[in-house]
């Protein structure tokens, strides 16, 4: 890791404010993973946040807004937040979303399946949707038309605009959680 972790006694004053806030979104939607120290200090991506938090807190209130009810199913989005963090090969990222899409109700068989790079035959047609969409997009390049046109007729337009930053927010975290070598677990 090439960020050490910071305690909470250790944090600078314009990082208090954005760790505190942080750690009280983590306490109530972040659950089932590792993501605090037994001393308090944060971790997965939120400790590169805190490093530079005129970066980190812009992409926190972005981790807010689309985890404050959302319009879209909880496998449809741990679907694209997989394929986003397979692509990337991001440790941390796939260590925590397969947690959180097991409770999910996601199968294992589907899960690795998707972890290896591969799309699983047994996705429902709203989780292909996901699949393909993010799939397109990591891949670069627009979005095909008919992807596009698949989303909203699964989600509707604000609900395929909705999976479309899902999907950026998660190369946005993906991309951190490897340039800092951010390991599964660092307690």
């Amino acid at each position: 890791m090439r960020l050490p972790l910071i305690a909470p006694d250790q944090l600078a004053a314009e990082q208090r404010p954005l760790a505190d806030d942080m750690r009280a979104g983590i306490e109530k939607s972040f659950k089932g993973f590792v993501s605090i120290r037994a001393d308090g200090a944060l971790m997965g991506p939120w400790n590169p946040w805190i490093h530079e938090a005129k970066f980190g807190g812009p992409v926190w209130a972005l981790v807010k807004a689309l985890a404050s009810n959302p319009s879209l199913p909880a496998p449809v989005r741990e679907i694209a937040i997989l394929v986003t963090g397979a692509h990337f090969r991001s440790a941390y990222e796939l260590y925590a979303h397969v947690i959180v899409a097991e409770n999910r109700g996601l199968s294992d068989d589907k899960l690795a399946t998707i972890v290896a790079g591969q799309r699983p035959a047994d996705l429902t047609a709203a989780e292909g949707v996901a699949y393909d969409m993010a799939a397109a997009l990591v891949s670069g390049g627009v979005l095909p038309e008919l992807t596009w046109r698949a989303a909203v007729a699964a989600f509707g337009p604000h609900g395929a605009a909705e999976l479309s930053y899902l999907i950026g927010l998660y190369c946005m975290v993906s991309v951190p959680l490897n340039t800092f070598d951010v390991p599964v677990s660092e307690a």
